[in-house]
């Protein structure tokens, strides 16, 4: 049976200072309900703390704050399933449907591009390499919640959601079979969430990324000593 949830209750457009009317504007497109079903790690909650990390980064390496609330919220208002085979596509097809809205609200074309650029540069699965800082602070902030333990929380829910087994119990850590996080969700780990601080654009994400990922290797450790030696 398919659960439909509803709204989270703190989707306050305040939450969105300096720029709670934009984003009172841009909140009814910020979330893809198409499926009819709620993605708890691409909720309102997501773009919150997507949010906090853009204002963080940004204060330290400049850009446009406006250009950067409308990435924020519209970086998934095109949600692609982890599993679908249109996946490579979900950044891309946030970007054209952004650029949409924005356009209707008037924007100018030079800001649009802005926007539209940072939320197809933001995914890591479609490799577009960001070409501006509005660019590397969205893609920065995103991965920032991947990882840590916010990232280990929604890598569980998601293998969850896609009915994944949490671990291989003949080989947890796959010492002698080939990494594979379609089936085990702890394979993820080592396939992408302990790889990503390497990856990261400006100097202040990176700083925040190296703080995050040692939780996150804590946190992986801790799990697999405890299914290696109860």
């Amino acid at each position: 049976m398919t659960t439909v949830y509803a709204p989270i209750a703190d989707s306050s457009p305040s939450a969105f200072d300096p720029h709670a009317e934009l984003a009172a504007q841009l909140m009814p497109h910020a979330i893809d309900t198409t499926s009819g079903t709620r993605d708890g790690a691409h909720d309102e909650a997501h773009l919150h703390r997507v949010w906090r990390s853009v204002q963080g980064i940004q204060a330290v390496e400049g850009g446009d704050l406006r250009a950067l609330l409308a990435a924020t919220l519209l970086h998934d208002c095109v949600n692609v399933e982890k599993n679908s085979p249109l996946r490579t596509q979900a950044s891309r097809l946030s970007a054209q449907k952004a650029a949409a809205v924005l356009a209707g609200l008037g924007w100018h074309p030079e800001r649009i591009a802005v926007v539209a650029h940072a939320i197809e540069a933001h995914s890591h699965s479609a490799a577009i390499a960001p070409r501006s800082v509005e660019a590397r602070i969205l893609q920065d902030a995103d991965r920032l919640d991947a990882i840590g333990l916010i990232g280990a929380a929604r890598c569980f829910y998601v293998g969850g959601r896609l009915g994944r087994a949490l671990y291989d119990d003949a080989d947890p850590r796959a010492q002698q079979r080939p990494l594979d996080d379609t089936r085990y969700t702890i394979d993820h780990f080592q396939a992408k969430l302990l790889r990503l601080a390497d990856g990261f654009q400006t100097a202040e994400g990176t700083r925040r990324a190296a703080l995050r990922q040692q939780r996150l290797r804590d946190f992986y450790e801790a799990f697999l000593g405890e299914v290696e030696h109860g």
